[in-house]
């Protein structure tokens, strides 16, 4: 990489740096997505769970229920309760980066709008933009190269 990706909750309290740039990008459009942020959508940096680097502070791990019944555990600042990233069913070598969380987020834009059915409706998606009314076929979505990184962290994972 040619510039370090950092980032950081609200307060400053903590602050991150990723090793490796996102393998995708989802801009989830769920509705536990909204209910859990507040928003319309999140946008999540998917990328290997030892590329996230604490630079300063440590975040704190909250369980969320969800609708599919699988454990989200969502890493927050324990002042600013800024949400900096999850593990959705608890895998351990995989995390989802909240782009906004990041320092130059433009930089990041989502490769697919997924869960468009509970969409917002005066939230207009960009010409073009892959949409899904729930999830996708990866191995036709990511690059190849994506791909192998998730294959081989997974790999790694089982040991």
């Amino acid at each position: 990489m040619s510039e370090a990706i950092e980032g950081g909750c609200f307060c400053g309290r903590i602050r991150y740096r990723l090793k490796d740039r996102p393998m995708f990008v989802h801009c989830c459009h769920c509705s536990d997505c909204q209910r859990q942020t507040g928003s319309a959508f999140v946008l999540n940096g998917i990328l290997e769970a030892e590329n996230v680097e604490l630079l300063r502070g440590e975040p704190v791990m909250v369980t969320l229920p969800t609708s599919s019944g699988r454990p989200h555990d969502v890493y927050r600042c324990a002042d600013c309760q800024s949400a900096l990233w999850s593990d959705y069913g608890r895998r351990k070598w995989l995390s989802f980066v909240r782009i906004a969380t990041l320092d130059r987020p433009s930089g990041f834009p989502p490769d697919v709008h997924i869960y468009t059915r509970s969409k917002l409706d005066w939230v207009p998606l960009p010409d073009g933009a892959k949409a899904f009314d729930e999830y996708y076929d990866m191995q036709a979505l990511w690059p190849k190269e994506s791909l192998a990184r998730r294959d081989r962290a997974h790999a790694n994972a089982k040991g």
